[in-house]
């Protein structure tokens, strides 16, 4: 996020989704959420923090996280990577490691870049998000409606850590609300 960029208020049937989707999180038993920082997924990465059953690292650049969540998973335990589309670009090279070994691999992703940017940088990676992971082998959801992602999230984690699959749930801005420039 830039210095002076924020969410604009949210409207309050969108306040419940980052809940819904921990608790999506805990009864998939992820033990491990890693994360760069980002204004869409901060309620969820405090519900995180807060929550002693769960061990979250803060990453320098996303495509650590894959190597974080493979090193736990081959620990047996179970991981979930949380970013902004601007950060799959990162990850293309390290996804190799997921679909050659076949390491079940979830994130999930706030989407710049796709519904009411300001940001004109954030434009080519949202554009290039959803076909970069399919190239890569990582299977993709859209989610866009509050009331969708939890389900999403659910199936997703079950596809993920009980067949060996690889999947990104792109959360839509109009999930997290627009953001403005503070004045």
């Amino acid at each position: 996020m830039l210095k002076n960029e924020q969410l604009a208020p949210l409207d309050t049937r969108h306040e419940s989704w980052p809940d819904q989707v921990f608790d999506a999180l805990i009864a998939a038993q992820v033990k491990h959420v890693v994360y760069v920082p980002d204004t869409g997924h901060a309620q969820l990465i405090e519900r995180a923090h807060d929550d002693t059953r769960l061990e979250v690292t803060v990453l320098t650049t996303e495509e650590e996280g894959i190597g974080l969540l493979t090193g736990a998973w081959l620990g047996g335990e179970r991981g979930v990577l949380l970013m902004q589309s601007s950060g799959v670009g990162n990850c293309i090279n390290t996804l190799s490691l997921i679909k050659n070994c076949r390491i079940p691999f979830l994130t999930l992703v706030t989407m710049r870049g796709d519904w009411a940017e300001f940001n004109p940088w954030q434009n080519a990676m949202a554009n290039a998000t959803a076909p970069s992971l399919k190239l890569m082998g990582v299977m993709t959801r859209y989610v866009d409606q509050p009331d969708d992602i939890a389900e999403v999230v659910s199936a997703a984690a079950d596809m993920v850590f009980n067949g060996d699959e690889a999947m990104a749930i792109l959360i839509s801005q109009r999930m997290i609300g627009r953001k403005e420039w503070s004045k």
